[in-house]
């Protein structure tokens, strides 16, 4: 008993000093520091810088307040919300801050980040508050002037282009018009480094631009910048037009090199226009295709469908069939599109089921809260919440067109 109570004594004896509050402060009980990732040689002007500031503090604090400098020659972002968490020094627990930041130099030359200061509230031997201040070291970087060129300057880690549609452009209805959208998305930038939205130009289509919009995600790897180009176009000579191709260039600053990115001309046209396709694309954009092993799945599903209709002695024309297999296509096709978040591919899919079933009040209002999403004031890039489940309910409502036209 007596050892065990000389234990807890020598324990608390170690640890009282570190919590001890006292007026006087050692500069190694509280720490402020500014951390730069590794620098690519050289560093040109707009590319992401990311830096870390970490605090340690062995001292209870009652308040605080991080002071940034002023960022004189950056843009900076702040990525997400301080992280308070305990870790252990020495053996002994202290409490950590960091705040995580990225900034993107806007000048030339050798730029300084000037301290940032830690307002902190302490307690002294008579549990009284007083204030105490930690201060971090300035960091000076050096930064060159981009390439010399006439195209938009645009420095990112990751890029990625969509170039999505309302329908199939080249299958339009007489006096129908196509929403266009291109989504670029910009890892290590921020919205205002995106290029300006193209015009998009046809000798022979009315082009109505929409206002772009422009927003970003904050992610662990830095800023994500999203773009939003939109247009609806409609032929104006009552059979097809070209739209012109869309190019513009970036520097990828991860493999040190101007890269391309090129739309190849599109072509729009009404449903009963035959005409050479365009040229196939020469950069990597994403489309929205479906996967073949998903259209297998789909007929071997639809397959057993119908046998299990004809074991429990059901009565199906050959059409029947045909239009069950298709229903179960289309199905699969709008939850790959869904996955994908391809709302071309969604609303195409959509509208090619309302076509197999019968007419449904629910249906439509579906259908039109979906078009809202898309032609509204507003452009909406989500898909309406659980669609794909709010649509197969209508399904059961109308069944499936039986009559051959």
């Amino acid at each position: 008993m007596v050892r065990a109570f000389y234990a807890i004594l020598l324990a608390a004896w170690w640890v009282v000093p570190v919590w001890a509050q006292t007026s006087t402060v050692d500069p190694d009980d509280l720490t402020l520091s500014v951390t730069v990732e590794p620098l690519p040689d050289p560093l040109m002007r707009q590319e992401m810088v990311l830096i870390t500031i970490h605090g340690i503090y062995k001292r209870h604090i009652t308040l605080e307040s991080l002071e940034q400098p002023d960022f004189d020659g950056f843009n900076w972002m702040q990525l997400g919300q301080d992280h308070w968490f305990e870790s252990l020094l020495d053996g002994r627990p202290v409490k950590n801050m960091r705040r995580r930041m990225a900034v993107f130099p806007d000048k030339t030359g050798t730029l300084e980040i000037g301290p940032f200061k830690h307002h902190l509230t302490l307690l002294d031997e008579n549990n009284k508050w007083f204030e105490h201040t930690i201060t971090s070291e300035p960091v000076t970087i050096n930064v060159t002037p981009e390439p010399q060129s006439d195209d938009w300057w645009f420095p990112v880690r990751g890029l990625r282009v969509s170039d999505d549609w309302s329908n199939a452009p080249d299958q339009l209805s007489k006096g129908e018009g196509v929403l266009r959208v291109i989504r670029i998305s910009a890892l290590g930038a921020s919205p205002d480094m995106i290029p300006p939205m193209p015009e998009l130009t046809s000798p022979s289509a009315l082009i109505f631009a929409h206002p772009e919009k422009r927003l970003v995600d904050l992610t662990s790897r830095g800023p994500e910048a999203i773009a939003f180009w939109r247009w609806t176009v409609t032929p104006t000579n009552g059979h097809s037009a070209i739209l012109e191709p869309i190019t513009f260039s970036y520097f990828d600053t991860v493999a040190r090199e101007m890269r391309e990115v090129s739309i190849a001309p599109q072509r729009v046209a009404f449903g009963d226009v035959v005409g050479a396709p365009v040229s196939d694309q020469r950069t990597p954009v994403e489309t929205s295709r479906i996967h073949p092993l998903v259209l297998r799945i789909c007929g071997i599903i639809a397959f057993l469908s119908g046998v299990l209709a004809v074991t429990r002695g059901e009565t199906l024309s050959r059409y029947y069939l045909r239009q069950r297999l298709r229903s179960w296509r289309l199905q699969c096709q709008l939850r790959w599109a869904i996955w994908r978040h391809d709302m071309a591919g969604v609303r195409a899919s959509a509208h090619a089921i309302d076509q197999l079933y019968g007419y449904s009040i629910e249906r439509s209002e579906l259908l039109s809260e979906l078009d809202s999403h898309l032609f509204g004031r507003s452009f909406d890039p989500n898909i309406p919440e659980k669609f794909a489940f709010r649509l197969r309910q209508t399904l059961l409502i109308g069944g499936l067109h039986t009559n051959v036209h």
